[in-house]
């Protein structure tokens, strides 16, 4: 089955899930707001899969994330808004904008122009999009988008504006300021607002850091997840070889196996 075959398939099969009279329950209950979790799990998915290296799995999942695309796409059909061509086409029109460098001038560019160039390009889309020139500073930049990603895609605005450190070293210094002032704050009271605050503040100077040596935020946050979650499990494993458990092991005797298991993972 060609590409344009099997898309239509999906299509057709998304309408009869939608159909009123003989579709599937769940879907006709569905509306924009309520797959959107679907969505967000789906993408996460797609992340898990790639960063665990398990490529074989990708096709089946990068297929529930493009159902949810096609989702989107019916229902919007059925309140007459647009349909998946206009979805295709709008995309289609936007890769060729973003990319004069390829389908208009043929040039090479350096990343540093390139990027350069991006950005030159989403601020214009942007400003023709806003009502004001204050409003399309963060206009793309979605309310819902987790904490640390949106941290990155703020100092990324900035940062093209010119408002950034020349290097890392600057980043992490402002990191050193804020735990500082973390400290204080803690000390003073450390379930007052100000404290709550001021380690935001630290974790959006972090965040800054990261920006810095070209690395993501959340994909670093979750490895940590994946590290301790790992790793404490292996503290479970050592407790229970000496005949204790996490239930019953003191706060020193987890600590020493944490430390053990530590020493073996160096």
């Amino acid at each position: 089955m060609g590409d344009k075959q099997a898309i239509e398939q999906s299509l057709a099969i998304m309408a009869k899930l939608r159909d009123p009279e003989s579709g599937c329950p769940w879907d006709l209950k569905q509306d924009f707001k309520s797959i959107v979790p679907h969505t967000l799990e789906e993408a996460y998915e797609v992340a898990d899969c790639i960063e665990k290296g398990e490529l074989t799995e990708l096709k089946s999942e990068l297929g529930d994330l493009l159902f949810q695309v096609i989702f989107y796409a019916q229902l919007a059909k059925e309140q007459g808004l647009f349909d998946f061509t206009d979805v295709a086409n709008t995309l289609n029109d936007k890769l060729v904008r973003r990319h004069p460098h390829v389908f208009a001038e043929q040039s090479e560019l350096t990343d540093a122009e390139l990027s350069a160039q991006w950005q030159a390009i989403k601020a214009q889309e942007r400003a023709e999009k806003a009502a004001s020139p204050q409003m399309s500073l963060w206009q793309d930049i979605p309310d819902a988008m987790p904490g640390l990603s949106k941290a990155k895609k703020i100092q990324q605005r900035v940062a093209s504006l010119g408002f950034d450190w020349p290097s890392y070293h600057g980043a992490l210094d402002k990191v050193a300021e804020e735990v500082d002032e973390v400290k204080e704050a803690l000390a003073h009271d450390p379930y007052s607002e100000h404290s709550a605050e001021e380690l935001g503040d630290l974790l959006f100077a972090t965040v800054n850091v990261a920006r810095h040596i070209k690395r993501d935020p959340e994909q670093l946050l979750r490895s940590a997840n994946a590290k301790f979650a790992s790793r404490f499990e292996k503290v479970a494993a050592y407790l229970d070889e000496r005949g204790q458990s996490l239930e019953t092991a003191s706060l020193e005797e987890m600590d020493n196996a944490w430390e053990a298991i530590k020493k073996q993972s160096n």
